[in-house]
């Protein structure tokens, strides 16, 4: 019985795996997650009946009694971990939305944002990603994205554990596998602020789970289905799409964009949504006008936020002048002072016989005098007492410090 137990336990699990399907292969994955569990328990039942050794032969070989414990466990936790890679990868639409109904910018002000954040920022790498309608759903399939956490960087771990082990800490290891499967560690749960124990285990493992930042489903809609299978592998087991967080909140998220789902921790948003975009930046993927509006509202409020993983996004020359060349006109520039220069004599007019010029008028009073190439201030009081506030991108004495605003005027008058 044990053995047939065990033979089920590895089919289903492999069937789990391999069903891949969202909905051509749905049914196949649960009835290898149900071949999986049915296996374990068959298991775990004929290693408990199974018949002891006489008591009349000595055999210095533990019973099967005594050695099944421990099988037991690792097969329970296999067919458990088949039904959460199950429930990792099969993307639904989101079940709660946290946050994102209401403060949502118009369009026009989600693109004065885009236009006028600084070129290094995630708030202007979103001009880089096309605005388009969500494509259709048909022919999605979780195999489209290759094997579920497939060992892609060939380290001999698969994807879902080399996450585990970046993300948490204090982590142990289960022996005999190099340092490859987690048993235990502590996470900082990202989306909910809190400190999460994990344990791998039947009962225990779906407590963390791996969240695909950007689901497959949404870059099956969004441009994925125009990538090959190789593209969409790496994308589906790439460090900067994968997250380990709390598996409750990766349900509830589903195949969420941030239209609809964002994490309940308001601290983690800017960060999270710079990470939607540094995705799709890397990919050429596409986002909705609804998607593009909500990640413009997050990141408007921290607009110093970068792109992370070294990603650096081809944003568009701007068409329009920035808002700070037209807050004022220049003044018109007014030649040097010169204490041995006087002022220009009224031209006399022409005699056959050259006459002395008249005495010069009295010099009309001096215009403010421009600071020198070289002028360097201190800070604003100095170049309020200079008289040159405020002070402008290009006026000599200019520094980006003065300009508190980013606004390309700095020292502005005191409100």
């Amino acid at each position: 019985m044990s053995v047939l137990g065990l033979a089920a336990l590895v089919v289903g699990v492999i069937a789990g795996v391999r069903g891949g399907a969202r909905w051509a292969h749905i049914a196949s994955r649960r009835v290898g997650g149900v071949v999986a569990a049915v296996g374990a328990v068959a298991l775990m039942a004929g290693t408990a009946t199974a018949p002891q050794p006489s008591t009349a032969v000595a055999t210095p070989t533990p019973s099967p009694a005594v050695a099944s414990p421990g099988l037991d466990t690792e097969a329970a936790t296999m067919a458990a971990e088949a039904q959460l890679l199950l429930a990792e990868t099969e993307e639904s639409a989101p079940t709660a939305s946290t946050g994102v109904a209401t403060g949502l910018l118009s369009d026009s002000a989600v693109q004065s944002a885009v236009e006028g954040a600084r070129p290094t920022t995630a708030l202007a790498a979103l001009a880089a990603v096309p605005v388009k309608g969500r494509a259709p759903k048909t022919g999605y399939d979780r195999d489209q994205f290759g094997a579920a956490w497939a060992d892609v960087d060939r380290n001999g771990c698969d994807t879902r554990n080399d996450v585990l082990a970046r993300d948490l800490t204090a982590e142990t290891f289960k022996p005999g596998t190099r340092d490859c499967v987690v048993l235990t560690g502590q996470l900082a749960d990202p989306y909910s602020g809190t400190g999460i124990g994990f344990v791998r285990g039947q009962d225990t493992s779906a407590a963390v789970q791996i969240d695909h930042v950007v689901a497959l489903s949404n870059a099956w809609q969004t441009g994925a289905q125009g990538l090959d299978i190789a593209r969409r592998t790496a994308f589906a087991n790439d460090p900067l799409n994968l997250l380990a967080v709390d598996g409750p909140l990766n349900m509830q998220k589903g195949d969420g964009d941030a239209a609809t789902w964002l994490p309940p921790a308001k601290g983690y948003r800017c960060a999270y949504v710079a990470r939607q975009v540094a995705v799709k930046v890397s990919y050429g993927l596409w986002t909705t006008q609804a998607e593009h509006n909500a990640i413009a509202t997050v990141l408007a409020s921290c607009p110093d936020e970068p792109l992370p993983g070294g990603v650096v996004a081809n944003v568009p020359a701007r068409t329009t002048s920035a808002p700070a060349t037209t807050t004022a006109p220049e003044p018109a520039p007014v030649a040097p002072k010169s204490s041995s220069q006087p002022a220009p004599a009224p031209k006399p007019v022409p005699v056959p016989v050259p006459a002395p010029a008249p005495a010069p008028a009295p010099a009309p009073a001096p215009a403010p005098e421009p600071a020198p190439a070289d002028v360097q201030y201190a800070n604003c009081d100095a170049v309020r007492a200079a008289g040159a506030a405020p002070i402008r991108a290009g006026d000599p004495g200019w520094r980006e410090k003065f300009d508190g605003d980013g606004d390309g005027v700095g020292c502005e008058p005191r409100r």
